[in-house]
């Protein structure tokens, strides 16, 4: 169970039924301009470029908005500056949290940030305090009933996955960066829907937390979640699923 949470898995199914569609296309066309602004508008020869494409095709983002998203972030078109922020810090209990941030204000939303953690019992730490207990990798989430474990290990692991997961409500298919493209083509070329497909920070090892710790934890990722500028969160933590289920209601 090395790096998977059942929080993870219930924030991706919230993504996919969330109701505020526009925020989830703010965050793929903010990721889009900051790829296209650091590696150019071609994404042949930008694979964060590309696998931000996937992103948006993944959430039916017409290709209008994908364009111009691509010409804002390579200057063809007048859009504001975006600056890239990774926060690290602590949350109850001593989880790690890693909050990737994409802002136009950098001064205001260091602020709310700061001011999150602390509400919720956390606080901010140096950069580089917690982020060695992370690795990139690709992250894929797909439905657990959209597939069966016969359908997905062969292919997955063939593209270039090196672990399927199971929660007993998701499938969590676990690759190396460079090949997460791979692995996204073979399962939609067997037709299979995923729910989530991104290049994530995931926990070498998880924090077990219990109680008040993991209420407030789920508060702290919550308001987080919510945050306009906030692109993603990650965190160590993990929680009891019967207490799991109580705290998410």
């Amino acid at each position: 169970m090395s790096g998977h949470s059942k929080w993870a898995t219930i924030k991706h199914k919230k993504a996919a039924t969330d109701s505020k569609r526009g925020k989830i296309f703010t965050r793929v066309i903010k990721e889009i301009m900051i790829a296209a602004r650091g590696g150019g508008g071609d994404p042949d020869s930008n694979p964060r470029l590309r696998t931000a494409i996937i992103a948006a095709k993944g959430c039916s983002m017409p290709a209008d908005n994908i364009k111009r998203a691509i010409m804002r972030g390579t200057g063809e078109l007048e859009g504001g500056q975006i600056d890239e922020i990774m926060f690290e810090g602590y949350g109850p209990g001593g989880a790690a949290v890693l909050v990737a941030v994409a802002t136009d204000n950098r001064n205001r939303t260091v602020s709310e940030i700061r001011h999150m953690f602390s509400k919720n019992g956390g606080n901010l730490g140096e950069k580089g305090s917690v982020a060695w207990m992370f690795e990139r990798k690709s992250q894929i989430v797909i439905e657990g009933d959209k597939a069966t474990e016969d359908q997905l290990m062969d292919l997955v692991l063939e593209a270039g996955a090196e672990d399927l997961r199971n929660d007993g409500g998701a499938w969590e298919v676990i690759s190396p960066p460079e090949a997460h493209e791979a692995v996204v083509a073979a399962i939609q070329k067997a037709g299979i829907p995923t729910v989530s497909a991104e290049i994530a920070m995931l926990p070498k090892d998880l924090l077990k937390l219990e109680g008040k710790n993991a209420s407030s934890m789920l508060r702290l990722s919550e308001a987080l979640e919510e945050h306009d500028d906030v692109q993603n969160v990650y965190s160590n933590f993990d929680i009891d699923e019967k207490e799991l289920e109580a705290l998410a209601g």
